[in-house]
């Protein structure tokens, strides 16, 4: 069994994902990468993962899908030979972005399989092999980060399916914090603000003038690369004596203000 701490983070062939697998990678970690349509994009994230040091390994699995979450976990243990840390970060917005009188249930089953059933589900099987892996001696202990949104307070009425499932994510990580807090799992979520990535992009320009006009007390974009870095925080000895912990990386946009 390998000595070296192996991590999976779900939809990281891109955006935020991406830079936590690097990052995680470049820690130290064998890192599963994870993706579900690109998988051009998912062999360039696991050639820097090896580029910076760390150990890659890239499986194609959906997480709303019950057989591939377990073909992810599976892969993953025999590559590495143990599960330390389990990043939910795969999302998927609103189909259509329709406004709420309009929604859909096509698309209510399809974000809430993925963001929030998916992550669910996946993390049970995470937590049942972080405890074999103790019960072994593989493994000292484990830790579950879930990546929500503020999405999760901030209304957008054209996005209630999206909002509702990172709502509920806030929920998820306390149920799980609970729950396996005797048993040395922590549970963490992090929850980003604006970031610059590929799906932010579309609406760059009014988010340039929203955060220059004060939206946020640090006035510029989120990188993924904020995000990143909380994650390494969280999945090292600094936060032993915290779990449930939600980590705001949205330059202060969760502070209300008079």
């Amino acid at each position: 069994m390998t000595t070296q701490p192996a991590a999976i983070v779900t939809g990281s062939s891109r955006g935020i994902g991406r830079s936590i697998a690097i990052a995680l990678g470049s820690a130290g970690y064998g890192v599963t990468v994870n993706y579900a349509h690109n998988a051009d994009a998912a062999e360039q994230v696991a050639a820097e993962i090896e580029r910076v040091g760390g150990k890659a390994l890239v499986v194609k699995a959906s997480v709303a899908n019950a057989p591939e979450r377990e073909k992810l976990i599976d892969e993953t243990t025999q590559r590495f030979g143990r599960l330390d840390l389990l990043v939910n970060n795969a999302g998927i917005t609103s189909q259509g972005r329709k406004d709420v009188l309009e929604a859909t249930e096509e698309s209510w089953n399809i974000v809430f399989d993925t963001n929030l059933k998916g992550p669910f589900f996946l993390s049970q099987l995470a937590a049942k092999t972080m405890l074999r892996g103790q019960d072994e001696g593989v493994v000292q202990r484990g830790t579950i980060i879930n990546v929500s949104s503020i999405s999760a307070f901030a209304v957008s009425t054209n996005r209630a399916d999206y909002c509702m499932t990172k709502a509920a994510m806030r929920m998820m990580t306390l149920v799980f914090a609970t729950r396996l807090a005797e048993q040395n799992i922590r549970v963490y979520e992090i929850c980003p603000g604006i970031v610059a990535t590929d799906m932010t992009a579309p609406v760059k320009e009014k988010y340039d003038k929203l955060i220059a006009n004060g939206l946020t007390p640090i006035r510029r974009w989120g990188e993924p690369g904020d995000v990143a870095k909380a994650v390494l925080a969280l999945a090292d000895e600094h936060f032993l004596f915290s779990t449930g912990d939600c980590i705001h990386v949205d330059g202060g946009f969760h502070i209300r203000q008079l």
